[in-house]
C-alpha cells in the first residue's frame, strides 16, 4: 500500500508521525506538509488575533509550546529532512484541494490518503485521487469531541481515546474503522498538550489495524456537536478546576520535539 501522508509540524504529533514513517518508509509515497500560515487562514498575525479574540491571552502559552518554540529553537529533524533521508517526495500545501497539491498527489499515485494531525479539509474530488480514498487519525472517541482540540474536551469529560475514521467533507464525521478509549497516566493528564501527544502515540497500533481493514468503508455514525477552541470564559472556569491547555512541564518536551511550524 502506498500512502500519501498529510500532516502538520507540531509538538502533539511530532514523535508519532516520525515513528509511523520510520516503521516502513517504503510505503510512504508522499508527505504533504500543511502551511499553517497560508493566506486563507490569515497568516501568522491573523491567526494569533483570531485566537486572542476568541480565547483570550490564555491561549498564547498553548500556541507557543505546541508550535512556536520548537520551530524557533529546535531547527532539526524536520519532516522534510526525514523525507530526504528516505527519498520520499514531499510537498508544502497551502490548499490541499488546489492544483499544486492535486498534481503532487497524482504524481505520487498513492493508494490511500492519510490525514495525521492535518488542518485542512479534503474535498471528495481530492480523495478520489487515491484508490482507497482517505482516513484520519483523531485523538478522541468519536463521535465525541469533533474539532481541533479534542484532548482538552476529553480531559474535561474524563473520556480520552483515539479513533481512525474515514475522511468526509464534514469535520471528523466519516465512518469509524477502529477506536479505543485510552486511559492516560498522570503525567499525560497534566494538560491538553501532554494528553494530545500521548494519544497520538497511542494511535499507532490502531492505525495499523485500520490499514489492514481497508478497503472497508463503514457508514457514518451519529454526529454530535462540533467542539471548537474554547472561549476565554470557559478556559478560566476550567483552569479553576485544574484543567490546563499547557503546563510548564510541557516546555522541556516541546523543546526536545522536532521543529514545529509556528
Amino acid at each position: 500500500m502506498r500512502i500519501a501522508l498529510c500532516t502538520l509540524e507540531a509538538y502533539a504529533s511530532a514523535r508519532a508521525v516520525r515513528d509511523f514513517v520510520r516503521r516502513d518508509p517504503s510505503r510512504i509515497a508522499l508527505i504533504i506538509l500543511s502551511d499553517p500560515f497560508r493566506p486563507a487562514m490569515g497568516g501568522r498575525v491573523g491567526q494569533v488575533r483570531r485566537h486572542l479574540a476568541r480565547s483570550g491571552p490564555a491561549i498564547l502559552p498553548y500556541l507557543a509550546v505546541n508550535f512556536l518554540l520548537p520551530g524557533l529553537l529546535c531547527r532539526r529533524d524536520r519532516l522534510s529532512d526525514l523525507a530526504r533521508e528516505h527519498n520520499i517526495p514531499w510537498h508544502v500545501s497551502r490548499d490541499v484541494n488546489g492544483a499544486a497539491t492535486r498534481a503532487a498527489i497524482r504524481a505520487a499515485a498513492p493508494d490511500l490518503i492519510l490525514s495525521f494531525h492535518f488542518d485542512q479539509i479534503f474535498r471528495p474530488e481530492t480523495l478520489q485521487l487515491a484508490r482507497l480514498g482517505g482516513i484520519n487519525v483523531h485523538p478522541s472517541v468519536l463521535p465525541r469531541h469533533r474539532g481541533p482540540i479534542p484532548a482538552w474536551y476529553g480531559l474535561a469529560e474524563g473520556v480520552t481515546g483515539v479513533s481512525i475514521h474515514r475522511l468526509a467533507e464534514r469535520i471528523d464525521a466519516g465512518g469509524v474503522l477502529v477506536q479505543a478509549e485510552v486511559p492516560l497516566p498522570a503525567a499525560a493528564r497534566r494538560s491538553a498538550s501532554a494528553a494530545a501527544a500521548a494519544l497520538h502515540d497511542a494511535a499507532l497500533p490502531l492505525l495499523e489495524q485500520a490499514l489492514a481493514m481497508l478497503p472497508a468503508d463503514p457508514p457514518p455514525g451519529p454526529l454530535l456537536p462540533y467542539c471548537p477552541f474554547p472561549d476565554a470564559a470557559t478556559l478560566r472556569r476550567c483552569r479553576r478546576q485544574g484543567l490546563r491547555l499547557v503546563h510548564w512541564c510541557d516546555l522541556p518536551a516541546s523543546l526536545s520535539a522536532p521543529a514545529g511550524g509556528w
